[in-house]
């Protein structure tokens, strides 16, 4: 299941790492191997393989959930790490309570995702140690501001990796993350590109997938 940066809830891609379920920890509806989750299935576009709705990112200073729901958007994509050095504009990291609650308030969907290094201090550089490291931050976070079990957190490769970094740091990195999510009662989501993507579905890494444009072609 790959999903475009901003409008991944796509038809296309259900089913096709059989998990049967939507991206972002929607849930599908009942024996939905190849069906849209019912909230979404009288959508425009719905099973016709275009795009049937929109969930934010952003790590600066959240919006409302009215103005979110006002905008026509479905929700957000929202990160449980905290801010890196560096990076004190990022004034919507971590993701807190007080904003699930708004969304919540307002009908909106929200999804976890673990980023905290960037480029030469990227967290999946320490292999399985920097998992041992990150998963249980974001696990705590993610609880701490009401995410539940049975979902899927989705953790960041944010780069263009080599085979070789994918191989020997990446792929022990995102092992070892599932390692401590699946102790939570959650799930691996990827954040990466496209060849990554295609190497963790070679492996077995990761259920739900969040593709970003930077070396996807």
């Amino acid at each position: 299941m790959t999903f475009d940066r901003r409008t991944f809830l796509r038809r296309a891609g259900l089913g096709a790492a059989g998990a049967g379920a939507l991206a972002a920890g929607l849930s599908p509806a009942v024996g939905a191997q190849s069906s849209i989750p019912a909230p979404f299935g009288a959508l425009p576009g719905a099973g016709a393989g275009v795009p049937i709705g929109t969930l934010l990112d952003y790590a600066a200073g959240p919006p409302s959930g009215a103005a979110v729901r006002a905008a026509g958007h479905l929700g957000a994509v929202r990160y449980c790490s905290r801010r890196r050095p560096g990076a004190e504009w990022m004034t919507g990291k971590p993701l807190l309570r007080r904003e699930v609650d708004d969304f919540r308030a307002h009908g909106l969907s929200m999804v976890s995702c673990y980023q905290f290094g960037k480029d030469a201090t990227a967290d999946w550089k320490a292999g399985a140690g920097g998992a041992d490291h990150h998963a249980p931050i974001g696990i705590r976070l993610h609880r701490e501001a009401g995410g539940p079990a049975g979902v899927p957190m989705y953790v960041a490769i944010d780069d263009n990796p080599t085979r070789w970094q994918f191989d020997n740091q990446i792929a022990p990195y995102l092992d070892r993350w599932r390692g401590h999510l699946h102790a939570a009662g959650m799930t691996l989501g990827v954040y990466a590109n496209a060849p990554t993507i295609d190497w963790c579905r070679q492996r077995g890494l990761g259920q739900y997938f969040w593709q970003h444009d930077w070396g996807s072609g």
